[in-house]
C-alpha cells in the first residue's frame, strides 16, 4: 500500500501467531465474510430476494510503487476484533440489491470506531456504501468497469492494528484464499493505511480494478474461487504495543492570538485513548 504515502506497517505472521514472528511493513498501504451475523427482520416478511450475480470482479491492474519492510508484532488475542465485509456489483444490480430508500454511508466504523473503512475512487472520493432496510446486513458498492479504487483505514486510536484485507476471497498480501490467520499490514495508531493492490513484491503491488468476472484476478490464478467474486472483506487484530511511549498533550496556549477563535473550525475526529 501506499502512495501519496501515508505511513503505514504490514507484516506477515508465523503460523503460531507467537512473539517474534516476522511481519511485513508497508511504506504504502481483505474472501469471503466470516464474522458479521444477519440482521432480523423487526416484522415477519419474507426472507429477502438473493443478490444479483456478480457483474463485476476486481482484475490485476498495473502496477503501482509500493515499498514495504519487514517489522516483528504480536496479536493481543487469536479472535479478531472485527470482521467486515462490503459487496459490489454494477450499478443495477446494487440498486436491485438495497431497494428504495436504502442505508448509506461513505465509511464503516470498525473495532467500537477505532478504525474508519472506506473505498476510494480514483480521485480519491469515497464511494457511497448503500445497505437495504429489508434485513440484509452487508454494504454495497457501485463500480464501474476499468475504473481503480483504493481500501482506506483510518486509526482513530491510540492502538495498533493488524489489517487483513482480501478481494474476491483472495489475500492481498499472498494471494491466496483469505484467512484470519494470515498476515496483513500494521495500521499504527493516528495513522492511514492505504491499499491500492494486490502485492507483487516489497516495492510494487498490482492495482485494483474493477473488470467483468471473466477478468477477475479469482477466476484466472489457482487459488481463486468464482463465488467470492463481488466482496471485500477486513479483518483487525489489536497488537501488543510494548514500551509505547505516552503522547505528549497538545499545548494549549494558541501560537498566535485570534479575533474570531471559534471561526473557520469543523469537528474534529475523536481520539480513542485505553
Amino acid at each position: 500500500m501506499i502512495q501519496r504515502l501515508y505511513r503505514s506497517r504490514f507484516f506477515r505472521f508465523a503460523a503460531s501467531l507467537v512473539a517474534g514472528a516476522t511481519l511485513l511493513a508497508a511504506c504504502t498501504q481483505m474472501p469471503q465474510n466470516r464474522g458479521e451475523t444477519a440482521a432480523m427482520s423487526a416484522t415477519p416478511s419474507a426472507a429477502p430476494a438473493a443478490p444479483a450475480p456478480a457483474q463485476l470482479g476486481t482484475q490485476w491492474g498495473e502496477g503501482i510503487e509500493s515499498k514495504t519492510r519487514t517489522v516483528v508484532a504480536k496479536r493481543l488475542s487469536e479472535q479478531p476484533d472485527e470482521v467486515a465485509s462490503v459487496g459490489y456489483n454494477e450499478a443495477s444490480a446494487v440498486r436491485r440489491d438495497v431497494g428504495n430508500n436504502p442505508e448509506r454511508r461513505l465509511n464503516l466504523q470498525l473495532a467500537q470506531g477505532d478504525v474508519e473503512w472506506s473505498v476510494l475512487d480514483e480521485s480519491n472520493r469515497p464511494l457511497p456504501l448503500q445497505r437495504s432496510r429489508r434485513g440484509d446486513d452487508m454494504f454495497r458498492l457501485a463500480g464501474v468497469e476499468g475504473a481503480r479504487y483504493t481500501l482506506r483505514f483510518r486509526n482513530l486510536s491510540d492502538r495498533s492494528y493488524e489489517v487483513i484485507a482480501t478481494v474476491d476471497g483472495l489475500d492481498v498480501l499472498s494471494g491466496k484464499a483469505g484467512s484470519l490467520r494470515n498476515g496483513g499490514y500494521v495500521l499504527r495508531p493516528q495513522e492511514t493505511l492505504n491499499i491500492e493492490g494486490f502485492r507483487k513484491s516489497q516495492s510494487e503491488v498490482a492495482a485494483f480494478r474493477f473488470a467483468t468476472p471473466g477478468r477477475a484476478y479469482a477466476a484466472n490464478t489457482e487459488a481463486g474461487d468464482v463465488r467470492n467474486i463481488g466482496v471485500i472483506g477486513a479483518a483487525l487484530f489489536e497488537l501488543e504495543q510494548p514500551q509505547a511511549p505516552s503522547r505528549p498533550r497538545r499545548d494549549a496556549t494558541p501560537p498566535q492570538p485570534s479575533a474570531f477563535p471559534a471561526d473557520g473550525a469543523y469537528a474534529p475526529p475523536p481520539r480513542y485513548r485505553k
